[in-house]
């Protein structure tokens, strides 16, 4: 294991998700089941007792409406025998006590048959004795218990005495215990489901999030949104509902200001769309579609739009694109310098024949021809290479001419850079592009236009100033007709046969992407001349 640099705070590990889940899933089902045990105890309590209440009650009502307990009170106590009738109910009802008092509170029966005849003991008797039902707690000659007193009357509705049950205390409270053991059966019996439920949630959050946690989820979030928006391509996902889920921000910058946010609808993609046309078809077929060319806005775009599959189904789209004139200027610009390392090359073999040729007539000692030949090959250099050199601080696009002239050369034509010409080095790598771009296709254009020609020259100008730079190339080919001046810059237009024709386009869309301007003027027979105009990071250089 890694152990962190010395000085690095160590971070803490974040709780596993089954902890986490378990932990809090256990602190609610614990909060809840204690919120309702606490309720129900106490709500529990309170109906035992009033249930024990409405026992007595209805004990003492059924007393007091007996025939035999209503004449036995117009007995004195000892006559009366009201005793094995109270003992019979109290015990068949788990009573503490039944006492029949008449309207003197002297009492007709008790649990302790010496206590008959004497008078009951606590104020509570009172309001029976005016003829109210009473419930209440107190101590009389026995333990504190819950005592009812309900009034007895005769036929003429005349009352003769009172009905007096106690229920114990603790018989009330084991009572009560004995219904809160029933609440207990229900918490564990809860827990236990919570514990199984919580169990089964983990194990299927764990499988849904393909055994991740989630600190381990958010930072390959990050990741990948850093990645995302660090990436040059452009990236544009759809979800089976051919709903766009993610533009990343190269995506924005290449589909311009269509897109405003990374998760929008299909129809905010630029053009209703290229891109959603592509993820459409390929969410459908469920075949990719490789490299290929788009025009959104203006620009060519290299596309790469492959499905998404998981479990063998497919769950969307995604696709790729780069801006192809970026790849196009990086083709020219190594053309360019492959151009200047050739060009090189062929100086280097022409170089060392021309040393061969000083070293023979060094060896033959006809030292007036090595002066003759050695100041004809500096004129040379003068004329073709240092002229170049001198005018063409640029060594790339140098090279560049140095390769067109050679070709030119070749296919027995001449290749001719103006005197007035001068073009300072540039750091901008667009520019350098666009104006490879630019006198590549001329040339090429001229060269192709005078193929049946056995002489032709072609005419290169370049005069940079205040920021600008004038580019102008002529030659003396068949020219361009009439009615093609005005479409020679479509793309497709070409006099050469099919699939032709884009050269021209990608020079005006270069130039005009710059804020440069492209025109030419043609006289069928005699010249075609195009000037372009660009603008040129050349510096406080001035000719």
């Amino acid at each position: 294991m890694n152990s962190p640099l010395p000085g690095t705070p160590v971070r803490r590990r974040p709780m596993k998700l089954n902890t986490l889940v378990t932990l809090m899933l256990s602190a609610v089902i614990v909060l809840v089941l204690l919120s309702v045990h606490m309720f129900y105890f106490f709500q529990i309590g309170a109906s035992t007792r009033g249930q024990l209440e409405d026992k007595a009650i209805a004990v003492a009502r059924t007393l007091a409406k007996s025939p035999e307990i209503q004449q036995a009170l117009a007995l004195p106590p000892q006559q009366a025998q009201l005793q094995p009738i109270a003992k019979a109910v109290e015990e068949s009802n788990n009573l503490l006590f039944i006492s029949i008092t008449n309207m003197d509170g002297i009492r007709y029966s008790h649990r302790n048959p010496e206590l008959v005849g004497k008078h009951f003991i606590g104020a509570d008797i009172e309001p029976a004795l005016r003829g109210n039902e009473v419930v209440s707690v107190n101590q009389g000659s026995l333990a504190k218990a819950l005592r009812v007193f309900t009034p007895v009357y005769d036929a003429q509705h005349r009352q003769l005495g009172v009905v007096a049950i106690g229920i114990s205390l603790d018989a009330v409270t084991d009572q009560i215990n004995q219904s809160r053991w029933s609440i207990l059966w229900t918490i564990l019996i809860g827990t236990l489901a919570g514990a199984v439920g919580t169990f089964v949630l983990v194990r299927v959050l764990k499988r849904i999030l393909f055994g991740l946690e989630p600190y381990e989820i958010s930072t390959l979030f990050e990741q990948r949104q850093a990645i995302l928006n660090s990436v040059k391509e452009g990236v544009v996902a759809m979800d089976d509902r051919g709903d766009v889920t993610l533009v990343n921000q190269a995506a924005r910058q290449l589909l311009s200001d269509n897109v405003a946010s990374g998760i929008v609808s299909a129809e905010r993609i630029y053009d209703a769309s290229v891109i959603n046309h592509h993820l459409q078809e390929v969410l459908a077929s469920g075949r990719a579609r490789r490299d290929e060319e788009l025009n959104v806005n203006g620009r060519l775009l290299l596309s790469n739009t492959v499905p998404v599959r998981s479990q063998g189904r497919i769950i969307g789209a995604v696709c790729t694109f780069r801006d192809k004139t970026e790849i196009s200027q990086l083709m020219q610009r190594l053309s360019g310098m492959v151009n200047y390392v050739d060009a090189l090359r062929e100086r280097s073999h022409e170089f060392m024949n021309k040393l061969h040729v000083i070293l023979g007539l060094l060896h033959m000692k006809n030292y007036a021809q090595v002066e003759t030949y050695i100041l004809k090959t500096a004129n040379n250099y003068q004329t073709e290479i240092g002229f170049l050199l001198e005018k063409i601080k640029s060594p790339v696009i140098a090279g560049f001419l140095l390769s067109k002239i050679n070709r030119a050369s070749d296919c027995g034509h001449r290749l001719t850079i103006s005197d007035a010409s001068y073009l300072p080095d540039s750091g901008n790598e667009q520019q350098m592009a666009a104006l490879i771009t630019v006198l590549g296709n001329l040339i090429e254009n001229a060269l192709d236009a005078m193929h049946e020609q056995t002489e032709g020259e072609i005419h290169v100008m370049l005069h940079y100033q205040n920021g600008w730079l004038s580019c102008e190339v002529s030659d003396d080919g068949p020219g361009i007709l009439p009615e093609h001046l005005a479409t020679v810059f479509d793309k497709g237009f070409s006099t050469k046969g099919e699939n032709r024709g884009v050269g021209l386009f990608l020079l005006k869309q270069q130039t005009e992407h710059l804020g440069g301007s492209v025109s030419v003027e043609s006289e069928p027979g005699v010249f075609t001349q195009f000037l372009v105009q660009l603008p040129w990071d050349g510096g406080n250089q001035t000719a």
